[in-house]
């Protein structure tokens, strides 16, 4: 995969790109790695990349001419790398508040991609014609506003990076994470078996991998249950387990109706 992001400051990005699972990936040839400087592509003398927007308001905004320079600047250099990939045009996304809300069903679709570009934007807002006749795509980390686009464009790298075949020492790992399966993952534990007077749940200590699954499975539906309930009405649960939990509410409903002593 090649990820490029069209940044005002690519220097944000060295200590992300080249640290933990993301350098690792890129030493390994996975991933490639890029920031591009949209300043370079301003067709004025001052290098200017914003201006007032048209019908007054506060705030900056973005001009089209440099974001779709430097997109056309990478196109054209795919083409001429020769790969094989050039028929395959790259996800060209927006980081926006405004965009799809960014999951880990859209992080595994973007994993299967070959090519993405991340416009990264600051001030007020990007040119409305960016949105409408550039990209492919806008993607929002969370109903908040940020100073500009690079930490959810580093956000989303990650997310995606680590989906990539070889990018994680243990390939079970992004299988077992939240929300890979629709709920929140189980809790771990690990040396020693007692610490503080905390000890181990039992089904972990067995051996037993059938009575472990089980201990898992259910653990992770009651944190989903407790933390995250609107995740279950998307999860694919057996009969058994919708039984179970139904039981679990009833048993949490009844023990917030008792009066406290």
């Amino acid at each position: 995969m090649r990820i490029d992001v069209l940044t005002l400051f690519p220097e944000m990005f060295a200590g992300v790109f080249g640290s933990s699972i993301l350098g690792k990936a890129k030493d390994k040839g996975i991933v490639s790695l890029n920031t591009l400087n949209f300043r370079d592509f301003a067709n004025n003398k001052h290098h200017t990349v914003d201006d007032t927007p048209y019908g007054g308001g506060g705030g900056m905004v973005l001009k089209a001419e440099p974001i779709f320079g430097a997109v056309e600047h990478l196109l054209e250099r795919q083409k001429g790398d020769g790969d094989g990939e050039k028929e395959r045009k790259p996800r060209i996304i927006l980081m926006c508040p405004q965009g799809r809300p960014f999951t880990q069903e859209v992080a595994r679709e973007l994993s299967e991609e070959s090519h993405l570009i991340f416009i990264c934007g600051h001030y007020e807002g990007y040119d409305e014609r960016i949105r409408e006749h550039l990209v492919t795509d806008e993607l929002s980390v969370g109903d908040y506003v940020l100073t500009g686009g690079e930490l959810p464009a580093m956000i989303v790298t990650d997310a995606v990076v680590r989906l990539l075949p070889g990018a994680l020492g243990n390939e079970q790992s992004a299988v077992t994470d939240s929300f890979s399966d629709g709920l929140l993952e189980y809790p771990h534990y690990t040396r020693p078996a007692e610490f503080r007077g905390w000890k181990v749940p039992d089904a972990l200590l067995s051996g037993h991998h059938a009575e472990i699954e089980k201990w898992r499975r259910r653990q992770s539906l009651e944190r989903t249950l407790v933390r995250r309930p609107d995740l279950l009405e998307r999860a694919e649960l057996s009969e058994e387990e919708r039984s179970w939990l139904n039981g679990l509410r009833a048993e949490r409903q009844n023990s917030a109706k008792e009066p406290a002593e």
